[in-house]
């Protein structure tokens, strides 16, 4: 096959985004987040709405996010993403796309109380809520979303039930706001997942341009630096661990 029949549109089977910048991207090699960057960037340009998108950026490994992604951004303290400048952004200006994106640490432990009350009064907006279980950022501590017995710097035997709790599921308790359309946990780890996760995205970004609530999209991702281990191994220990405690699928779509 010559060069110019492969770069013919009909052969064409992967691109990078428009939208994405040449930036060299900070994130580990086997990170989830350039994934989901990629098609958030995809949705926004097959929605058209390339100069009508605010994503607020977080604190956390993907507070750069704004560097990658050629749309307008504004940054959030820690955890406020949601009630406080998602809500005034999408309220003053009802026409723009508007979406969070989160870690768990941001989202489901400092910023817990602001989720859930801004998914509650049906804002509409759209949460993507990055859960690896483990603050990636700041040395691998335990999390809010910790797996029972899983090891991190600040729970080095395990996390145990009787001193530090049980993993929040932060996704099921969205379920249940009546503010809230859609409510789902995707995947990034295989192409198949990839298709299941953009076109989670993409529901979500349209319920919240139809005024139809808040939407949460939760992507079940891996840490390999945090977990300390290969890409290939995180993700075989994510389908083994990560998978049976934090399901896989639609939770809540009122369609």
């Amino acid at each position: 096959m010559t060069k110019e029949e492969i770069i013919k549109p009909e052969n064409l089977v992967y691109k990078k985004p428009t939208l994405m910048n040449d930036n060299p991207m900070h994130y580990c090699p086997g990170c989830s987040h350039g994934v989901v960057h990629k098609l958030i960037a995809e949705v926004i340009e097959e929605m058209g709405m390339e100069d009508k998108t605010v994503g607020i950026s977080p604190v956390g490994c993907a507070v750069f996010a704004y560097n990658y992604l050629d749309i307008d951004w504004q940054e959030a303290a820690h955890g406020r993403a949601p009630p406080a400048v998602a809500t005034a952004v999408k309220r003053l200006w009802p026409d723009r796309l508007v979406f969070t994106y989160q870690g768990d640490g941001d989202l489901a432990c400092i910023g817990t109380a602001e989720t859930i009350h801004a998914l509650n009064r049906g804002e509409n907006i759209t949460i993507i809520f990055i859960n690896n279980a483990i603050y990636g950022m700041t040395g691998g501590q335990m999390a809010p979303t910790t797996l029972i017995g899983m090891k991190t710097a600040t729970c080095p035997y395990g996390r145990d039930v009787t001193i530090h709790g049980y993993p929040l599921k932060m996704t099921e308790i969205a379920a249940t706001l009546e503010g809230t359309a859609y409510v789902t946990r995707q995947a990034v780890h295989t192409v198949a997942a990839i298709r299941k996760a953009k076109k989670a995205i993409r529901k979500a970004f349209e319920n919240s341009m139809n005024g139809k609530g808040s939407n949460l999209v939760e992507i079940v991702s891996t840490c390999n630096s945090g977990w300390k281990m290969t890409p290939q191994a995180s993700n075989e220990w994510m389908v083994e661990h990560m998978f049976p405690f934090y399901p896989l699928g639609d939770l809540k779509d009122k369609e």
